[in-house]
């Protein structure tokens, strides 16, 4: 397990994750790290985890693997695109609200900047042969990209059979049923806390009479 603190990465052994001169990570290497993920990213979203993962998690080595599993939970239930949630959670974590800022930027401007050049000069060569030969093979590439996270996620998540049921039954409820996912998030969410708050209320209600039964029996 790791504890955080803005800017800095503690762990178990008290060992600073830093940048590779061994001082803060300074906005210019967010902004360049999160730029290069936005540019290079055919499909957006989910297509653009394992940019991520490999640029922040494996390479840089700013956050944990079981931290950007984390990220990913919080930032598909929050509001907003995916991509841009999970620059904010990173770059928080690194740099505090600034740094947030800086990552979001480096993330969305240079997708907003190749697609407006694209919108510019697109009509001009949308229907040539090679173009649409193109865009055809990037399509497979962009479902690999996506499902390439999903099993990544699936290998972290530690699933017993409770969890495994309930990701089928999401995905048959979403998939065939229809059903919005932000209805199935706030039912799960709500169920859950609820789980755990009368959990620990009844824990403590236990730690509390076995230690009154253990001074009722030292008198």
């Amino acid at each position: 397990m790791m504890r955080w603190r803005r800017g800095e990465v503690y762990y178990n052994m008290d060992k600073t994750v830093e940048n590779k001169t061994g001082n803060m990570v300074s906005y210019w290497e967010i902004f360049k790290c999160f730029s290069k993920i936005g540019a290079f990213t055919l499909g957006g979203g989910y297509a653009m985890i394992p940019i991520i993962q490999r640029e922040v998690v494996e390479k840089k080595k700013w956050i944990g693997l079981q931290d950007f599993m984390d990220v990913l939970a919080i930032a598909q239930s929050a509001p907003g695109v995916m991509a841009v949630n999970i620059s904010i959670f990173i770059g928080y974590r690194l740099r505090g609200n600034k740094g947030s800022v800086v990552a979001t930027l480096g993330s969305c401007l240079p997708s907003f900047i190749i697609i407006l050049l694209i919108a510019m000069f697109f009509a001009g060569f949308r229907d040539n042969p090679i173009v649409v030969k193109i865009f055809k093979g990037i399509r497979p590439v962009v479902v690999a990209l996506i499902a390439v996270p999903v099993v990544d996620m699936v290998k972290e998540s530690n699933l017993n059979v409770y969890r495994a049921l309930l990701a089928v039954a999401t995905a048959v409820a979403i998939v065939f049923l229809r059903v919005s996912p932000i209805y199935i998030l706030l039912v799960v969410g709500v169920f859950f806390f609820m789980g755990r708050y009368f959990g620990d209320k009844k824990k403590k209600e236990q730690s509390s009479s076995n230690h009154i039964d253990k001074e009722g029996g030292e008198r």
